[in-house]
């Protein structure tokens, strides 16, 4: 078993990223090096420039990610941390994969229509072909598992259609050149939403920085931004359902329910009837409690920068150590001379 993961950079890591992403990435990498697998994790730097950015700040954006994985419990003797750019083997595979993705099947990348919106014509050429990069991303190593979301499940099924019409133009049917990945689908995420409107998610883009809790962000901080916290006047409901069409009081507990490691019934079971003046000092003391040492640790290593570059430097390493074989298949498959 090798399972193998992507993260885009982003800045000022938040309690969304956290509870929606991180803690999941952590949790599986117990399971699978208690299923006697491998675990690599890759901060997607290069798919980030298919998109307009600022150089420093997906520098920076890059190393926070990196202090954020470490500070929340994950284990760089046991995972394979690394950054595309260190690894060319990506990008060679993906040039490589190019000639035998079709046309028409980037064109049915549904992300590609969301990102580029009405200026398709104005999108960068990495944008329509990200999706070929994501294959390589997986095929290189010989992933036989891949973590997807429902956003995600579409480029995986074009990774194995990359990775089956290879196989069949250029290897044996005894000697693949490429595993096909199986999708893994992660327990289910909480999905966390802006502290000042329960209907849109919790995002670092946001003018306001009360709408989101910040891993930087001290006990003082969180305190004062949870009692800000946009609410109504009723009290809390004692069963889910009446959290219906009461978005903000449904992300409150929602929060309160993933930090707690609960259900959301168990939370209204103990708050239910009360008004948020006591569930919003509660919910902000169990927030400081589980993030304090989290936070404690992402900011003592986001100033370490030696630390982050070495890490970065042993996870690319081992990396290129392991896909190796797998870019020579290719070249040799394909009849190029190198």
């Amino acid at each position: 078993m090798r399972v193998v993961s992507g993260i885009q950079p982003t800045g000022n890591p938040h309690l969304g990223n956290y509870l929606g992403a991180i803690r999941n990435y952590v949790k599986m990498e117990g399971d699978a090096i208690a299923a006697g697998g491998e675990n690599l994790i890759f901060i997607a730097d290069l798919h980030a420039i298919s998109m307009p950015h600022k150089p420093a700040d997906l520098r920076a954006s890059t190393l926070e990610l990196v202090a954020m994985l470490v500070a929340a419990g994950l284990d760089t003797n046991r995972t394979i941390l690394f950054n595309q750019a260190q690894v060319a083997a990506h990008a060679e595979l993906q040039w490589l994969l190019n000639g035998t993705a079709r046309m028409g099947w980037l064109n049915r990348m549904t992300q590609f229509k969301d990102k580029s919106g009405k200026n398709r014509e104005g999108a960068s050429i990495a944008l329509f072909t990200y999706p070929v990069l994501q294959a390589a991303d997986v095929l290189l190593y010989q992933a036989t598992h891949v973590p997807v979301g429902e956003d995600q499940k579409q480029h995986l099924e074009l990774a194995r259609d990359i990775a089956q019409k290879f196989n069949n133009d250029f290897a044996s049917e005894d000697a693949p050149v490429f595993t096909l990945p199986e999708p893994i689908i992660p327990p289910e995420a909480a999905r966390i939403m802006s502290l000042r409107d329960g209907g849109a998610k919790m995002s670092k883009s946001d003018p306001s920085e009360m709408s989101r809790i910040e891993l930087r962000d001290d006990a003082d901080t969180i305190m004062k931004k949870i009692k800000k916290a946009k609410t109504d006047p009723e009290p809390l409901p004692s069963e889910a359902a009446g959290l219906e069409g009461r978005p903000e009081a449904l992300n409150l507990v929602t929060i309160y329910a993933a930090l707690a490691e609960t259900s959301t019934d168990a939370v209204l079971s103990q708050f239910g009837g009360q008004g948020f003046g006591t569930f919003k000092p509660a919910l902000g003391e169990l927030m400081v409690e589980v993030l304090a040492p989290i936070t404690a640790r992402f900011r003592e290593l986001r100033e370490d920068r030696q630390s982050l570059d070495a890490i970065l430097a042993s996870g690319a390493a081992r990396a290129r150590e392991i896909g190796r074989p797998t870019l020579d298949a290719a070249y040799e498959a394909l009849g190029l001379v190198r």
